[in-house]
């Protein structure tokens, strides 16, 4: 005769669950309070996660509201992105698993154990004390499998905000492109209307006889060129609207938006802090997640003390060398450090944790590296370009408007040709032009600040988006 025994052991099982992470991991949205604030902080503006058909319908209502036949800024198209495009949904539905992780661990084992009986009672004793053994085993091992996960759980959290960081300045990259080249489409225009009239006068004259037809085909050939030029151009910001909006996740929805004709004037001063290193390295969302699956690691092989601290310059550079008394020597380090752990890997029990391990310390150690390097480019470039804009903008368009106008006085007592006249109208544009995309490189330059202090340089939202470059 066959029997089931059913041993439960649900009561001290549960009493070794952490009743606090459970409560907090079991939270609808657990979380993603980290992912406001920090989007908050980074881009100033607010993400927003709907978990029901109502709420989406909640959400698609207000983000009509917001932008339906308006003209829209950077900051508005930037914060109806990060509530509205479907692929940082997604994220954050990445972020509800990695809580659920999180709770289904802090919970424990299933607590029953079910033994069949078919034998004599000594089996079925052995049965159950090795049965009872692996429970034992189980609950001793709860709490570091809670802590791995709830480091897996915070690195969850960084890459959600870093996601939504990412979205952002994309956003805000193809809203300034948008702009730009409807910008540039504007001057082009404003100079077809000159080149239109004149172009219509070359044609009035050439007929009278006053014009020849070797002049002619140049007036035309003028308004031809430029013609050619603002389709180029409006074809240009149509695919650069058409991409804001993708990202800003209205791509086949009623609700109709518009941009600005033109950018923002050019700030007195660059806004970029010149202390952007250290900004990076205390702000870099990558290198706080490089630090925790470094402590993940070490968690999981049983790593309890930290033997010392060094800098990422020295770990990267390979600069740290043994004293002859067994201490651990380390070149200065420079005036903005990254700190990383070290711990003891002689401890380690097999080649694939000590890899494991060194694989994780020289990441993130890269890692800094790299955010060092970006922070300082993108310092540099910011106030590169903004010297390269007021160049333009003070020096060069003051210049041509002297020339247009000398120009136009020449032409006005029949000094000049038409033909000469559209030439020097012709580079009037092209300075013109240069400004307008001078300045729109620094307003670019300022957005990759943000990227470089903050991280997120290629996240949901900016997916295909090298594809639409090329």
């Amino acid at each position: 005769m066959k029997a089931v025994v059913i041993i439960g052991t649900a009561l001290l099982l549960s009493a070794c669950a952490q009743t606090s992470i459970v409560q907090m991991a079991s939270k609808e949205r657990a979380g993603f309070d980290t992912v406001q604030a920090g989007a908050s902080r980074a881009v100033g503006a607010s993400p927003e996660w709907a978990l029901s058909a109502g709420e989406i319908e909640a959400l698609d209502r207000r983000v009509h509201g917001l932008v339906h036949k308006k003209t829209i800024n950077a900051d508005t198209a930037v914060q109806v992105a990060i509530m509205n495009n479907r692929g940082l949904q997604a994220s954050f539905a990445d972020l509800g698993l990695s809580s659920t992780d999180l709770w289904e661990v802090a919970m424990g084992p299933i607590p029953s154990v079910s033994v069949s009986v078919s034998g004599l009672a000594g089996d079925v004793t052995r049965a159950l004390e090795a049965l009872v053994m692996k429970s034992v085993l189980d609950a001793a091992n709860q709490r570091p499998r809670t802590e791995i996960a709830q480091i897996r759980f915070q690195q969850a959290q960084l890459e959600a905000l870093s996601e939504t960081i990412a979205l952002a300045i994309e956003t805000r990259r193809a809203w300034i492109e948008a702009v730009g080249a409807f910008e540039k489409a504007a001057l082009i225009a404003e100079a077809q209307n000159t080149a239109d009239s004149a172009s219509e006068l070359a044609s009035q004259l050439g007929r009278t006889g006053f014009m020849s037809k070797a002049d002619q085909a140049r007036e035309h050939a003028l308004t031809a060129v430029l013609a050619a030029e603002r389709s180029e151009t409006r074809l240009e910001a149509q695919l650069a609207k058409e991409r804001l909006i993708r990202l800003m996740g209205l791509f086949g929805s009623p609700t109709e938006v518009f941009v600005p004709d033109a950018l923002p004037s050019l700030p007195s001063r660059p806004r970029a802090s010149a202390d952007i290193e250290r900004l990076a390295l205390a702000n870099r969302v990558d290198l706080a997640v490089g630090k925790l699956e470094l402590e993940a690691v070490a968690r999981e092989y049983r790593l309890t003390g930290k033997t010392r601290m060094i800098s990422d310059i020295s770990l990267a550079a390979g600069l740290e060398a043994e004293g002859s008394d067994g201490s651990t020597e380390v070149n200065p380090a420079l005036e903005v450090d990254f700190e990383i752990p070290l711990y003891d890997t002689g401890r380690l029990s097999s080649k694939r944790g000590q890899m494991n391990y060194l694989r994780a310390a020289n990441s993130v150690a890269q890692r800094a590296i790299d955010a060092r390097a970006e922070a300082r480019m993108a310092y540099k470039s910011v106030t590169g370009r903004h010297a390269v804009a007021r160049h333009w903008r003070d020096v060069v368009l003051p210049l041509r408007r002297t020339i247009d106008e000398e120009s136009l006085k020449s032409y006005s007592g029949m000094i000049t040709s038409t033909f000469e006249l559209l030439e020097d109208a012709r580079d009037g544009l092209e300075a013109q032009i240069g400004a307008a995309e001078a300045k729109r490189d620094y307003w670019l330059a300022e957005t990759e600040v943000t990227a470089a202090i903050w991280g997120g340089a290629g996240g949901a939202g900016a997916s295909g988006n090298e594809e639409d470059k090329e």
